[in-house]
């Protein structure tokens, strides 16, 4: 049957200890879910609203622990990968999922060279913004194509390293308000600020690199259920950084830009004005130090998406092809994984250089509100019922928090298809 469990595998692995590190892939599905535009919204956040939005950031990273968690749990329990579990689920998700990844790569791609771009264009703006993102495609396609994910992780976490003392330091340099940001841990919403809320506390460091995640374990070679354990470990602890990171960002956006009384720029483009204010403030050596953590932040999200979305789309077409699951041509190295890594890299080129079309951007809109709640709800059904093992299934309380995360994307998803449909209705 199609949804039928894999017999017991628990000592496939060749009995390995089960040892938890420090670097591990939830450091890499952490760091590439946390971009440049993440680290504007929490800026703003704290700007608007001060701390008062705290309690909003702690949940969302609450929310990503539980969507990871749930990702990695199903590919260890089961011995399959997220996209076999769900085929289980019915036709309609290789219909949603393989049009998604392929207009999803093709738009991101541009988007996180331009994003990685950026800073390098301010610190040396004697070369021109999309020769810098044209670079950064060639060296995110480079260093995935040559490399292996042990070499990979090692590079993302000297990212993370930089963009965690750059941040955290300034966060420390601003001297946050404790007291307010004690205040800050209770849930309430501004007046006019319910859909901030939501796209604060269910934006933020969610991509579809949060699904990517089995894969980088079986990268890692932690394949079986005894790995549940550290697994936990490596993911909670990835966020816990990760949570301490964006709250960071929303004390500079609490202490630094309000008291200089700037309004930044939409998109990526706000933290070049942060790099200004803190210039300003600070010293020239901190705006720069700051524009080298943004630059780390986007790079590690440019070599995430171009490792674990390649595993991803390589695993959903061999399937469409009739391959076995972990035939060479769907692992790293394989030529669907190479195919995909072309995709990311070559044709995006076409809309730095170009613009994007409007179409497109409207298309990729529409599919990637949904991303989320799609993957909330069906983790929901792999992790109930006969597609798991009883030991392994969701409980009570596990059920309630993946529900409540479904309903919050579900709504936020709502809100982003409106946004994304907009041209088309005249808004």
């Amino acid at each position: 049957m199609a949804d039928s469990i894999k017999p017991a595998i628990v000592n496939e692995d060749g009995g390995t200890p089960p040892k938890w590190k420090v670097i591990g892939p939830g450091l890499v599905v952490a760091a590439t879910g946390v971009g440049a535009a993440d680290m504007v919204a929490t800026l703003v956040a704290g700007n608007k609203y001060g701390y008062g939005l705290l309690w909003a950031v702690i949940v969302g990273v609450i929310m990503k622990i539980v969507l990871v968690e749930g990702a990695g749990r199903y590919s260890l329990a089961t011995g399959k990968t997220i996209f076999e579990g769900w085929r289980t689920l019915g036709k309609w998700t290789t219909w949603y999922f393989g049009p998604y990844i392929i207009i999803w790569g093709f738009v991101y791609g541009a988007t996180a060279m331009s994003s990685a771009a950026l800073p390098l264009a301010a610190l040396m703006p004697a070369v021109d913004l999309r020769i810098w993102a044209v670079l950064m495609g060639l060296a995110g396609f480079t260093l995935v194509w040559l490399g292996r994910y042990a070499f990979f992780e090692k590079v993302t976490a000297v990212l993370v390293g930089i963009m965690f003392v750059t941040v955290v330091g300034l966060a420390v340099i601003a001297a946050p308000n404790l007291p307010e940001m004690l205040r800050g841990l209770v849930p309430l919403i501004p007046e006019g600020g319910l859909f901030y809320t939501l796209a604060l506390a269910g934006g933020v460091g969610g991509t579809i690199t949060l699904a990517a995640y089995g894969y980088w374990l079986r990268e890692k070679g932690w394949i079986t259920p005894k790995w549940m354990r550290v697994m936990r470990i490596d993911n909670s602890m990835a966020y816990v950084m990760t949570g301490i990171f964006v709250i960071s960002m929303l004390i500079v956006g609490a202490e630094v830009v309000s008291a200089a009384g700037v309004s930044l720029t939409s998109g990526d483009r706000g933290l070049l004005d942060l790099s200004d204010v803190l210039a300003d403030r600070y010293g020239q050596f901190i705006g720069t130090g700051f524009l080298v953590g943004f630059w780390a932040a986007s790079f590690s999200s440019i070599l995430g998406v171009w490792n674990g979305v390649s595993l991803m789309f390589a695993d959903f077409w061999g399937h469409m092809r009739g391959k076995a699951a972990g035939h060479a041509d769907t692992l790293v190295g394989g030529k669907y994984f190479k195919f995909y890594l072309l995709w990311l890299t070559f044709p995006p080129i076409i809309l730095v250089m170009l613009g994007k079309p409007v179409g497109l951007i409207l298309a990729y809109g529409v599919l990637g509100s949904l991303f989320m709640p799609f993957l909330a709800l069906t983790l929901l059904g792999l992790l109930n019922g006969k597609r798991i093992e009883k030991a392994w299934a969701n409980k009570l309380h596990t059920n309630i928090a993946l529900g409540v995360t479904a309903l919050l994307f579900i709504a936020l998803g709502v809100q982003q298809l409106i946004k994304a449909l907009a041209p088309l209705l005249g808004g």
